[in-house]
């Protein structure tokens, strides 16, 4: 079966020229099929601040209303996006820009009003939109890929009723990755500006190289594991436990290391 891999940019990356640079060159250099699916940066929270609109966030999750969504739909699918395609160009990949509605290839539903676990009170999301079993065109993706394309996408995804939503960039690659399962070998990729998960936060060096649902289990109840990492976390177990062979979270400068099976973590399910 082909080989397909599928990275996921995070935005601290996007947000350092350098960094973003060589993120790139090396993306470029992966053999076989593959699909860049990247998140926001800072440039969106920069221009709602510059234009008096409250960026709010929730654990870490952007609050979504009418006028973020205009600009993040802007920056992400736009601005970001673009960027991301016509720079990938300069190293001859063939690179389409996609936003979920483009091609029907991701539908989502809107986040329901629920209650927020820490104050107890009433949460709405907003124009959030959350992924579910078979959201992904899977057999139109096939063909992009199939045609030679480098599918690039934005998590702006739409609910098939003409309204577009923001989704979790985490989550996205997660679900695209899982929906390619029988079409090709898949890996994924999440790409951070750290090394991999760490044992301790504070020293890059500590970089667990293997971890299992077990030992996430265990290094999450002692709090080795916390934050924002957690999320990233369950997406790559879920897709785990949907076919993929393995995922792996690291640094996006040190990508070539991965063909000396020495990047980042490595996440397992047994």
């Amino acid at each position: 079966m082909e080989k397909l891999t599928v990275v996921k940019i995070g935005g601290n990356v996007i947000d350092n020229p350098v960094d973003f640079e060589v993120f790139l060159t090396d993306f470029s250099a992966i053999d076989g099929c593959k699909i860049l699916v990247h998140g926001g940066g800072k440039i969106a929270s920069d221009l709602l601040a510059e234009l008096g609109i409250e960026s709010k966030l929730v654990q870490g999750r952007r609050i979504t209303d009418v006028k973020s969504l205009k600009i993040v739909t802007m920056v992400y699918a736009g601005l970001i996006n673009k960027s991301i395609v016509a720079k990938l160009q300069s190293y001859n990949c063939n690179a389409i820009g996609l936003s979920g509605a483009d091609g029907n290839l991701i539908r989502a539903l809107k986040r329901p009003i629920h209650i927020d676990p820490l104050s107890g009170g009433e949460l709405d999301y907003g124009f959030v939109g959350d992924l579910y079993e078979g959201s992904v065109n899977s057999k139109a993706l096939f063909e992009l890929l199939n045609s030679g394309f480098i599918p690039v996408f934005s998590a702006i995804t739409h609910d098939g009723n003409g309204q577009l939503l923001n989704t979790n960039a985490d989550t996205v690659s997660s679900v695209i990755s899982t929906s390619m399962v029988n079409y090709f070998d898949t890996s994924l990729i999440y790409c951070l500006e750290k090394p991999g998960v760490l044992s301790d936060f504070e020293d890059e060096s500590s970089v667990i190289r293997q971890i299992n649902m077990g030992k996430y289990q265990e290094l999450t109840q002692s709090g080795q594991i916390r934050n924002g990492m957690i999320p990233k976390l369950v997406n790559a177990f879920d897709a785990l436990n949907k076919g993929l062979k393995e995922v792996y979270i690291g640094k996006a400068d040190a990508l070539p290391l991965l063909k000396e099976q020495n990047f980042g973590t490595r996440l397992i399910l047994e």
